[in-house]
């Protein structure tokens, strides 16, 4: 099939998950608990650093960069397989060198960065040397069209000066962030393609007139210490050459930004769903209720028959998108990106849901991993846009075929 991995991702697969069950799982509950109750959860926590110290002394280090200079050089085929297990812990990611946003922002610097913007910036990152952020979204605009996003880039002499306000800036509230990737209107006249009035900035998270206004929560998780921010930035001045490609071409980096980036969304979405499965049929083995085990209750057996049968369709559907990025580009998989934008995070949600319920009180409690990923996975839904953006696009493509003219548009 062309969805099998290549015998070096294959390998590449079982050190992950021997890492993953022999040092990060078992961490997983200290560190959840020490995010509601220690004081100083937004700083780094020294048992992850050794690990991720661990991680790059065994090759496993920067597997998402398809560049074998920088990255495992791995296709997007054989790194979703991998994606798949790092999904299955919130630790996991950034154990490797794997998280996001940072994923995202070392491919706009590997794609489109200047050579000075790299040395600056990607290698500090691709060394676990520093975290970055992305600011795209804001509060007072419909972010899900995000032409309307409205914070300005204005040139002044030799600088630009970037004014607005963001929110859901991830990562920013890390100690460790030093750099942020912010997407902005440098271009007011109507007349312009509305895609072509925007561009992506650097902006260094030490520069005068960047303020961290507030932490936001996920249904009532802070995610410490990476966390979501709003952010304001205010008569903020780079200089000229922190520019990304050049004026206007904020969503043409936008566009080859995101294809990869779903693709990891998607399959550790998956990989978080395998997980509740898993937790599912444990708990309907071993627990009774009105005089016999869960899983003799048939409704509690159908959840566990729809959950396998999803789980399945969303992993071949975004290892189809992956497949299709690998052979003929992300504009040409650009329906299929879409597709498991939707699918695979509505799967993960359907699929934790099962497994709170059939957990009964524990599910929705700190004592399984079953609430805290229901509530990551349920805004992530949101990342991005929402479900309406994508399946909206979606069906316009799939129509395009059958109308001609003015009503193509």
């Amino acid at each position: 099939m062309p969805y099998d991995m290549s015998p070096r991702a294959a390998e590449l697969k079982r050190l992950v998950q021997d890492f993953m069950a022999e040092h990060i799982l078992p961490l997983e509950p200290e560190l959840e608990n020490r995010s509601h109750d220690i004081a100083d959860r937004w700083q780094p926590d020294a048992r992850v650093e050794a690990l991720k110290s661990e991680a790059k002394a065994q090759g496993l280090w920067n597997l998402f960069l398809p560049d074998s200079n920088h990255g495992a050089g791995l296709s997007n085929v054989d790194y979703a397989h991998i994606c798949e297990q790092m999904g299955r812990s919130f630790i996991a990611p950034e154990v490797f060198n794997c998280s996001a946003p940072d994923t995202g922002n070392m491919e706009v610097l590997a794609l489109y960065g200047t050579e000075a913007q790299k040395t600056e910036w990607l290698t500090p990152l691709l060394n676990g040397e520093i975290h970055s952020a992305f600011a795209m979204t804001e509060p007072d605009v419909a972010s899900s069209d995000a032409t309307n996003i409205a914070t300005s880039i204005k040139p002044d002499g030799d600088q630009y000066v970037v004014n607005g306000r963001k929110w859901w800036t991830s990562g920013v509230a890390d100690p460790r962030c030093k750099i942020i990737i912010l997407l902005g209107r440098s271009h007011d006249d109507p007349q312009m393609p509305r895609h072509q009035r925007h561009s992506m900035i650097l902006i260094p998270t030490d520069t005068p007139g960047v303020r961290v206004v507030r932490n936001l929560t996920v249904f009532g998780y802070d995610h410490a210490p990476h966390g979501h921010s709003e952010v304001v930035f205010d008569n903020v001045r780079v200089p000229r050459e922190n520019m990304l490609l050049g004026e206007g071409r904020g969503f043409e980096i936008a566009q080859g930004r995101l294809g990869p980036g779903r693709i990891h969304h998607s399959m550790r979405a998956i990989g978080v769903a395998e997980r509740a499965l898993e937790a599912m049929c444990a708990r309907a083995a071993s627990r009774t209720a009105f005089g016999k085990p869960l899983y003799r209750h048939g409704t509690v057996l159908h959840d566990i028959a729809l959950s396998r049968a999803e789980i399945d369709q969303a992993r071949l559907l975004t290892l189809h998108a992956a497949h299709l990025m690998d052979t003929v580009g992300n504009k040409q998989a650009r329906k299929e990106i879409a597709m498991i934008k939707v699918v695979a995070m509505r799967v993960a949600c359907q699929v934790l849901d099962r497994a709170i319920q059939i957990h009964g009180g524990g599910g929705v409690s700190q004592d399984w991993f079953l609430a805290h990923a229901y509530a990551f996975y349920r805004a992530l839904r949101m990342g991005d846009g929402p479900d309406e953006v994508h399946l909206d696009a979606i069906g316009r493509q799939e129509m395009k075929p059958y109308l001609t003219g003015e009503t193509a548009q």
